[in-house]
């Protein structure tokens, strides 16, 4: 398997960019959603994260 060092960064610094723009733009929006995940049980963070997870392997899968 021969990896492409340019595509990986370059989907690294994507993601990088789109995770850093909600906390640039609205600060406070961000630290209110924090609070509000403390309430979120941990089930429930882990059922999001797979299916984010699975959702992307979908994806990634199509392209």
């Amino acid at each position: 398997m021969n990896i492409n060092w340019h595509d990986l960064l370059t989907a690294l610094a994507l993601v990088l960019i789109i995770e850093g723009l909600l906390p640039f733009t609205l600060p406070e929006k961000v630290k209110e959603v924090h609070r509000r995940l403390q309430q979120v049980p941990n089930s429930n963070l882990r059922m999001m994260g797979l299916v984010s997870v699975i959702a992307g392997l979908v994806l990634l899968y199509i392209v």
